[in-house]
């Protein structure tokens, strides 16, 4: 500090300063050689020199607000640090809260959802499925290939391949009603992260066709009902987009062929577009395999003026003004062919490549199905077991040629069923292989086998079909229902029902195989059935004691006498003229239908074959003991007995051959394993022994 009294020292102060200053100063400060002591006070003066208290008051005030910024400083400071040490606090716990609140969520998570994804057996609802946290194998990205496709599509699958589940997802993407909810039902699924501009853009019209009554002389009471009901439920739901009073408007007119052609021109008024969704639009092609007495009625009703005809006639005239797409499902080509002639718009794509895995499970789609499964349960198999257990029973259906060697498809329903069963059996395998609700939906099927009895040529594909293994023919694409009886056309039923599958190509013409065992036992279990006439049947519980007894005891000998009593019992003339073909066919079914056993049935151009090796079901019954490789041999009537040890000697070759093969080794395991020799004489059986180990 500087004082204008130039006696007076500069004065330098350093520190920092608690209280009020009082600086005092002493000596010569004057230089008149006399000891003075000035002292800085802030309200008086020294010596009466007014200049010295103003210096001091300056002093004492410029250090008081130095002190003031010094406090500041250490004020300052001292908030940053303290901001610093509460900062590192609140991350802390920031922390903690954070990984607290995520227990908290995954705790609730395990709370809302104790369980699995449930498994949607026998589930046709898209949005039960979803909200219902069904595992769902995400079929969507088809709906771009839908869309790029005709805009008037026409599916056939064989029943219980998914189609319903299908319809119902297409049904819940485009409905403009549940745009509201598209995140929810689609949001994890890739259409749902790859929309198409036509989701959630459509009014939409759903009729199921399996639920009206199917009898000719009151199907058209039962379509006005069905129709009836779904146009009121499409008037009340879309009200808002639809002219008043069309409700109203549409009840006063009678039967369904009205009713549709007045909600399609009122709709065209609000320039409403329509989906229309028809699900097993062949539904009534059942009275006519089953009765083919009604052939005449369903003509009438399919051809001209008929009311069905008139119908899709309807249909078509709409696509011209507000129906703006149309989706159809259904089993048989019967009817579509019948009334596609007059509703010609439409496309088939039941044959096309790119649809093929539309329905049904490809194994990488089962795999992945398993793999989760696996994390959920405490499997007793590995993914690899269960496939191999699955494959034969449930899988090879090609329904595209150009897809034959790439790709094949399971039956989703029995595959949902399979594992259903399995998670909740302790993670064993099901006691039985075959879902008794696919026993009911193969009725048509016994209706067909029947007019195999009836027709030789139709008989002869079956037969063919179980002597050899395979049949081939020419696939259509669609028929008339009068025509089922022609050849061709009857291979193609079969395979649109699903009991033959593509097989490739032979000689120019499509191959045909039985898929899988589970239509192998519905096809021999019907075929069956054709023997039993005049009411006669055969006595299951001594089937299924001596079934029984060739599994666990090793008695052969008693199973195959009464395969061969009730073969000569039920046989009739006609099947006396076919031979071999009845005798073989006739075996086969009856070893297919023992529950022990998966009856194998073909050639082996490397090893010879045996006509039947029954593969021990082990799997399921784990603790069987005996297994059978059962060569068959067939001797005219007229045929010495010479003729029947030469036949014994050459089965006894082949049979012992079969046995090393790798197909038997890795089959029979812990089980004892026989090898029978079966010689026929007509229908009857001369010969019935074992074979010695060579």
């Amino acid at each position: 500090m500087v004082s204008p009294n130039k006696h007076i020292p500069k004065i330098e102060l350093y520190g920092i300063f608690k209280a009020p200053l009082k600086l005092v100063n002493e000596g010569d400060l004057d230089r008149n050689g006399t000891y003075e002591v000035v002292t800085y006070k802030l309200d008086t003066t020294a010596n009466g020199d007014k200049t010295e208290a103003i210096n001091g008051s300056i002093l004492e005030y410029l250090c008081t607000k130095v002190q003031r910024k010094v406090n500041m400083v250490k004020c300052l400071t001292y908030l940053l640090k303290s901001f610093l040490f509460f900062r590192k606090i609140i991350l802390i716990f920031a922390e903690q809260y954070k990984k607290r609140c995520k227990n908290m969520v995954e705790n609730q998570s395990t709370s809302i959802r104790k369980y699995p994804k449930r498994i949607p057996y026998g589930m046709m609802n898209f949005k039960a499925v979803i909200e219902d946290d069904c595992y769902y194998v995400d079929k969507t990205p088809f709906v771009e290939k839908i869309e790029r496709a005709n805009k008037f599509f026409f599916y056939i699958r064989p029943r219980r391949f998914g189609k319903s589940l299908t319809l119902s997802m297409l049904e819940h993407y485009y409905d403009i009603n549940r745009a509201n909810i598209f995140d929810k039902l689609f949001g994890h699924l890739y259409i749902g992260q790859h929309p198409t501009p036509e989701h959630n853009k459509y009014l939409v019209i759903k009729l199921n066709f399996s639920i009206v009554n199917a009898e000719l002389n009151d199907y058209k009471k039962g379509l006005d009902d069905h129709c009836r009901i779904a146009f009121n439920f499409f008037c009340d739901v879309y009200a808002q987009y639809l002219p008043k009073g069309i409700k109203e408007g549409m009840n006063q007119l009678d039967g369904a062929v009205k009713q549709l052609n007045f909600l399609c021109r009122e709709c065209e008024k609000t320039n409403a577009k329509v989906f229309l969704f028809i699900d097993e639009y062949d539904h009534f092609t059942n009275k006519i395999l089953a009765e083919p007495n009604c052939l005449d009625k369903y003509r009438k009703e399919t051809h001209g003026e008929g009311y069905l005809r008139t119908f899709f006639d309807t249909i078509k005239a709409g696509t011209d003004s507000t129906i703006a797409r149309v989706f159809v499902t259904g089993v048989s080509p019967v009817t579509l062919d019948d009334l596609t002639s007059g509703f010609n718009i439409g496309t088939n794509y039941t044959l096309s490549a790119q649809f093929n895995e539309l329905t049904g499970f490809t194994e990488k789609e089962v795999r992945d199905m398993l793999e989760y499964y696996s994390t959920q349960y405490e499997f007793n198999h590995t993914i690899d077991e269960l496939i191999t257990i699955m494959k034969p029973w449930y899988d090879n259906y090609c329904f595209a040629l150009k897809k034959y060697g790439k790709v094949t498809m399971y039956n989703s329903n029995m595959v949902l069923y399979f594992i259903d069963n399995y998670v909740n059996n302790d993670c064993e395998v099901p006691d039985h292989m075959i879902d008794e609700n696919i026993r009911t939906d193969y009725n048509k099927l016994r209706m067909l086998i029947r007019r195999d009895k009836e027709f030789a040529h139709d008989a002869s594909i079956i037969q063919q079909l179980v002597q050899q293994g395979y049949i081939t023919g020419e696939l259509k694409s669609g028929f008339p229902a009068e025509l089922i009886g022609n050849p061709d056309n009857f291979v193609s039923l079969l395979f649109y029902f699903g009991m033959i599958t593509i097989n490739g190509t032979l000689e120019g013409k499509t191959k045909f195989i039985i898929p899988n065992e589970v239509v192998r036992e519905q096809l021999f279990t019907y075929l069956l059935d054709t023997y039993k006439e005049n009411d006669l049947s055969f006595d299951s519980y001594e089937k299924n004691e001596l079934a029984s007894h060739l599994a666990y005891r090793g008695e052969w000998k008693a199973y195959f006498q009464y395969i061969a009593d009730s073969l000569h019992k039920y046989a009739s003339q006609r099947d006396h003229q076919k031979g071999e073909y009845f005798v073989h066919g006739f075996t086969l079914a009856m070893t297919c239908q023992n529950q022990y056993y998966r009856p194998i049935s073909e050639k082996d151009t490397q090893e010879g074959y045996a006509d039947i090796f029954l593969c021990p079901l082990l799997d399921i019954y784990s603790d069987m003991t005996h297994s059978y490789i059962v060569e068959l041999k067939y001797a005219k009537s007229k045929d010495t007995d010479a003729h029947i040890q030469q036949l014994f000697k050459e089965a006894e070759v082949q049979v012992n051959r079969y046995a090393q093969s790798e197909v038997v080794t890795s089959a029979v395991k812990t089980t004892q394993l026989h090898k029978i020799v079966v010689i026929y004489r007509g229908t009857e059986m001369v010969v019935c022994e074992e074979v010695n180990n060579q």
